[in-house]
């Protein structure tokens, strides 16, 4: 399972972990994935989604079926 937010479609990066003396080692910048079920009224179902803690604030906000609206996101 690849680690990237089902909703938002945000993904790891790569960087620079710098030490004291200036060396430089690469490391792997992993989203905060969390896996979580809403209920959908529309389906009248749970539906359940691996999405970053930044997609999870913003469906708390508006709602699960607003949120998949303005991201063109088909639920079901």
């Amino acid at each position: 399972m690849s680690r990237v937010c089902e909703l938002s479609g945000k993904s790891g990066l790569v960087g620079n972990r710098v030490s004291h003396a200036k060396n430089r080692t690469k490391v792997r910048l992993l989203p905060n994935l969390q896996e979580k079920k809403f209920y959908a009224p529309g389906l009248g179902k749970f539906v359940k989604f691996r999405l970053s803690t930044s997609a999870l604030r913003t469906v708390n906000k508006i709602g699960i079926e607003a949120y998949c609206a303005k991201e063109g996101i088909r639920l079901g």
